[in-house]
């Protein structure tokens, strides 16, 4: 891993489409809205793109917290930006800030932490 600087920006996009939605995968009497953890994966898929082009072959990085609020619903066929700040590097370990988006109006927003691993020494530890 080369040195990631403070300030690395990332951003990742999401067309929102009806596997996406809370009443799909948790419960089916919530109405037709972006699903919270959804929501995380976008960005955490932020964060993860802000810090990509400085791992080394072999390297990538997993989540190990996240911390956000999601506070506007976003329907069906509206796209979902993710977007991810590196706040602190230390080590293998990386603090993010994250907020999502649509339309130009926030969704959500927090932060999130992210350890670079060597896939195949992760995947050994588990047996795969």
């Amino acid at each position: 891993m080369r040195p990631i600087p403070v300030g690395t920006k990332g951003s990742f996009n999401l067309l929102v489409q009806p596997e996406h939605l809370a009443n799909r995968f948790k419960d089916a009497m919530l109405p037709p809205v972006f699903a919270t953890p959804v929501m995380i994966m976008v960005m955490e898929n932020a964060a993860l793109n802000a810090i990509k082009a400085y791992l080394d072959p072999g390297e990538s990085a997993v989540g190990t917290a996240v911390n956000v609020r999601h506070v506007a619903a976003t329907p069906v066929g509206r796209q979902v930006t993710g977007e991810a700040e590196v706040t602190k590097v230390d080590g293998r370990q990386i603090e993010f800030t994250v907020r999502a988006s649509e339309g130009g109006k926030e969704i959500g927003a927090g932060s999130h932490s992210r350890v670079v691993i060597d896939v195949a020494k992760f995947s050994r530890r588990l047996g795969s």
